[in-house]
C-alpha cells in the first residue's frame, strides 16, 4: 500500500519550475480576467471630456462622478426597475430550480417508461430552435403575456442544457440502491425526491441556480420583446433604453437648439454606458464566490460524465 501511494505520488508531484510556470499562467489569466472590469470601472468614474481627449485609461485621467450622478436623477425609477429584477430573478429561480430538477429525475430513472422519448424531446430545442416569431406568437397571442411579469420569467425558466446536466447528475451521482430502498420503505416518488435526492444535489442545485440568476439578472431583451409599461420594466431592461435615450439625444442634437445642442454635448454618454455596466455586474460578481465551490463541482459531473 505504502508502495503504491509512493508511485502516486511519483507521478501526481509538480517541481518547482512547473509550478513556477503554473503561477505565472495563471496569474495572466487572473489578469486578463480582472484587467477589463478595472478599465470599466476606471472610465466610470472618468470626465467625459478626458475621455475624448486622452482615450480609455486604466487610471482615470480626470476623476469625475458625473457618469453616477446621472444615473442618480433617476433613482426613484431605478429603484423601482431594481425591485423588479429582485422579483424576477429570485422567482424565477426557485420556479426554474423546481421544474428543471424535477424533470431531470424523472428523466434520469430508467424505470420511467418515456424517459428516452423525454429525452429526445428535451435535447432536440437545444439544437434546433422554433425562431423568434413563433415564439413571439406564442406569448403574445396565445398565452396573452404581454405586459405581464409572468412574461419575463416563464420564457426563461427551462432550458434543455440545465435539464440534460441535471439528468447526468442524479443519474451518475444517486444511487439507485438508496432510491429503491425508499420506495421499499413506502415512501413515493416525491417524497423521495423532496427528501433523499435533493439534499444530496447541492452541487447541481448550485449551478443551475447560478445559470438561471445570472441568466434573469442579464436579461434585457425579453422586456424589450414584451415590455411597455415603464413599471415593470428590470433594471437591465430600463438602464438600457435610458442608455438608448442618450444616444438618440446625442445622435440629433444638430436638429436642436444651440443651447440643448450644448447640453446635450455634456452629457457624460461613455461614463454613463460603463456606470451602467458596473451596477448590473457588481451584484452578481459578489454574489459568485459563495456559491462558486458548488458551481464548479456541479458543472464538472454534469460536463465529464454522460
Amino acid at each position: 500500500m505504502k508502495r503504491y501511494q509512493s508511485n502516486v505520488q511519483r507521478f501526481t508531484r509538480v517541481g518547482p519550475v512547473s509550478n513556477a510556470v503554473f503561477n505565472v499562467l495563471f496569474l495572466a489569466l487572473s489578469a486578463v480576467c480582472l484587467i477589463p472590469f478595472l478599465l470599466v470601472v476606471s472610465i466610470s468614474l472618468s470626465e467625459e471630456a478626458s475621455i475624448w481627449t486622452y482615450g480609455y485609461r486604466l487610471i482615470p485621467k480626470v476623476f469625475s462622478w458625473d457618469g453616477y450622478a446621472y444615473l442618480y436623477k433617476y433613482r426613484t425609477v431605478m429603484l423601482r426597475s431594481l425591485g423588479m429584477s429582485v422579483f424576477v430573478t429570485g422567482a424565477g429561480t426557485v420556479l426554474g430550480l423546481i421544474l428543471t430538477t424535477s424533470m431531470g429525475y424523472a428523466l434520469s430513472r430508467l424505470e420511467f417508461k418515456l424517459h428516452k422519448f423525454y429525452t429526445w424531446f428535451v435535447f432536440i430545442p437545444m439544437v434546433f430552435s422554433g425562431g423568434m416569431v413563433s415564439s413571439y406568437f406564442v406569448v403574445t397571442q396565445f398565452l396573452k403575456l404581454r405586459n405581464s411579469p409572468l412574461v419575463l420569467i416563464l420564457p426563461l425558466c427551462i432550458s434543455s442544457f440545465n435539464v440534460i446536466i441535471c439528468r447526468t447528475f442524479f443519474r451518475s451521482t444517486i444511487p439507485d440502491s438508496v432510491v429503491e430502498s425508499a420506495l421499499i420503505d413506502g415512501a413515493g416518488q416525491l417524497t423521495v425526491f423532496f427528501r433523499i435526492v435533493l439534499p444530496l444535489s447541492l452541487p447541481v442545485l448550485a449551478t443551475i441556480g447560478l445559470f438561471l440568476s445570472f441568466g434573469y439578472w442579464n436579461d434585457w431583451f425579453t422586456a424589450l420583446l414584451y415590455i411597455d409599461k415603464t413599471e415593470l420594466l428590470t433594471l437591465q431592461a430600463y438602464l438600457n433604453r435610458l442608455l438608448d435615450n442618450i444616444d438618440f439625444l446625442l445622435t440629433n442634437a444638430s436638429r436642436l437648439g444651440v443651447s440643448q445642442a450644448e447640453l446635450l454635448a455634456s452629457l457624460p454618454r461613455e461614463a454613463a454606458r460603463m456606470a451602467i455596466v458596473v451596477i448590473t455586474v457588481l451584484p452578481v460578481a459578489c454574489v459568485y464566490p459563495f456559491f462558486q465551490r458548488y458551481f464548479i463541482s456541479g458543472l464538472t459531473v454534469g460536463a465529464v460524465k454522460g
